[in-house]
């Protein structure tokens, strides 16, 4: 690298005065390639974060001290590239070109009417999920169940009983287990727990885990979220369609040919290829 730094053709510009500097400016010549000010802040821009907030200073000499390395090595060979380096390039330039072109599509100002159009149209006339909030005391055996049934038909506390004899892990809270929703109990249970009504106890209840008593406290139907609370998602939904709709058109517009070609698409893997 010192080898090609030394015998590189390079100038460096003293600054402009402050009023001449634009992108334009040239701040140094590598073998006649021009380095300018509008190359620092573009490079600058796609720096990570941590790096963006180092001092002026530090970001320019480095940067500067960087894209002039790059030159003199690009430089060297710059001519007599292979074909992969070749093909490589152009999948950059061309993926590259893309990025920025989706981008200035996804990443435009959402109004805050298509926001609201797209909530209304997931949420507005939905209705809610059923979600019930239960206890239970889990045992070992039917006969358990049931004997702890007919004390609480005499009057005992279900949270005592819970606390005393259940064997599951929401056996020291009484056996609450607070708001649940479809599918997130085991069948057998979420059955159980949708035919009581509020404050009714259960038959014996068997599932993999064993026998349960089961008290439904409450049940309710759960309201849509509020806006504010899916507007992420929301803006997320808007900017595929955009995009969606954006390469469709194009796709549309542009002349496509892809010839039928019979191909072994194994190819793909033989790099070989790049070198004949």
């Amino acid at each position: 690298m010192k080898r090609l730094l030394v015998s590189a053709a390079i100038s460096l510009s003293l600054a402009a005065p402050v009023a001449a500097q634009d992108a334009s400016t040239v701040l140094a010549t590598v073998n006649g390639t021009d380095i300018t000010l509008g190359h620092l802040i573009a490079m600058r821009a796609m720096l990570p974060a941590q790096y963006q907030e180092l001092p002026d200073e530090v970001l320019y000499n480095g940067m500067l001290d960087q894209l002039i390395q790059q030159e003199v090595v690009a430089d060297s060979l710059r001519g007599s590239e292979d074909a992969r380096t070749k093909l490589t390039m152009e999948n950059e330039d061309r993926a590259f070109l893309a990025s920025v072109a989706i981008d200035a599509i996804a990443f435009d100002t959402i109004a805050d009417a298509d926001v609201q159009a797209l909530y209304d149209a997931n949420f507005a006339d939905a209705g809610g999920d059923q979600e019930w909030n239960a206890s239970h005391i889990l045992v070992a055996t039917e006969e358990e169940a049931q004997s702890l049934i007919d004390q609480l038909n005499d009057g005992a506390d279900f949270v005592a009983l819970a606390q005393e004899f259940s064997t599951g892990p929401s056996g020291p809270n009484g056996g609450a287990l607070g708001w649940f929703g479809t599918g997130m109990m085991v069948p057998e249970f979420e059955t159980a727990v949708a035919g009581l009504e509020a404050g009714e106890i259960s038959a014996p209840v068997q599932t993999q885990f064993g026998w349960h008593v089961v008290k439904l406290n409450e049940s309710r139907i759960s309201a849509p979220p509020a806006l504010e609370d899916v507007r992420a998602d929301l803006e997320e939904e808007l900017r595929r369609q955009r995009v969606d709709a954006y390469l469709a058109d194009l796709t549309e517009a542009a002349e496509i040919a892809r010839p039928e070609v019979e191909i072994d698409m194994s190819l793909i893997r033989n790099i070989d290829l790049l070198t004949q």
